[in-house]
């Protein structure tokens, strides 16, 4: 059984679907989780009390939008240093919007790219350190199926997780020396508010044309990723380094 005993985890976009689902299965796994959303404390905090609540461990609720940068790092170098360092970070965070790509403003463009990608590198910059020092540390990414070029409309979200997949292989070159690994996971089409979010009364013909594009012939659930987010940051996964690993469904 994996254990993560005396690990501090940060995880961000920890309100969304996936969020809530990696946090409570690495709380019971035993780890201290650090959910980090933009959501105001009164419902982060909400959240991350009933995980707690329900025998999961150390769960805390930290306020912060990706968008900033510069103060989403300083935030985060702060409470690394504040609870003896990020053992796992866990950058799932994303955003996500469907239309044609001329449709989509430079804004909106530039927005994903920050949120899904040029966050992961600010935090990792501000976890590494301690990493370094302890020669330990788990980080994991989120790229996506998306990636295969078969999915319209969502340019901006598919080039930011290019730059993902891309950071996720470097870095994973520089801190391994250091003892650091570094991958990333690409979920398929998985069950969660923000498809309903983004098709809303298409949704029943996305869900069928899912089902019909998948080998295994049901959908994919949150806690299928947490699964897979788990096994990347136990030691079970100690010489697993630089990998993509889908969760889709036999795509």
């Amino acid at each position: 059984m994996a254990t993560l005993s005396g690990k501090t985890v940060l995880l961000t976009g920890a309100l969304g679907t996936l969020g809530r689902a990696q946090a409570s299965r690495l709380a019971r796994a035993g780890a201290k989780v650090l959910m980090l959303d933009r959501a105001e404390p009164d419902a982060g905090e909400a959240v991350a009390s009933k995980i707690a609540a329900d025998g999961h461990g150390e769960v805390f609720y930290i306020k912060q939008d990706l968008n900033d940068l510069q103060s989403s790092e300083m935030r985060v170098a702060e409470l690394s240093e504040a609870h003896g360092g990020i053992d796992i970070l866990i950058n799932n965070a994303a955003l996500i919007i469907n239309k044609p790509f001329e449709e989509f403003s430079l804004e909106e463009y530039e927005d994903q790219l920050r949120v899904n990608s040029s966050a992961a590198f600010a935090l990792t910059r501000a976890v590494a350190p301690r990493m370094k020092e302890k020669r330990y540390g788990k980080i994991v990414n989120f790229c996506s199926l998306t990636l295969n070029g078969r999915w319209d409309g969502y340019v901006p979200y598919v080039a930011s997780k290019g730059a993902i997949y891309g950071l996720t292989k470097s870095l994973a070159r520089e801190l391994g020396p250091y003892g650091v690994r570094v991958n990333c996971v690409s979920p398929g089409a998985v069950v969660s508010e923000a498809e309903e979010r983004v098709f809303g009364d298409r949704l029943q013909q996305y869900n069928d044309w899912i089902i019909e594009n998948q080998s295994i012939k049901a959908r994919i659930q949150p806690a299928d990723i947490a699964e897979l987010v788990l096994f990347l940051v136990a030691p079970m996964s100690d010489m697993v380094s630089g990998q993509n690993i889908g969760i889709d469904g036999g795509w």
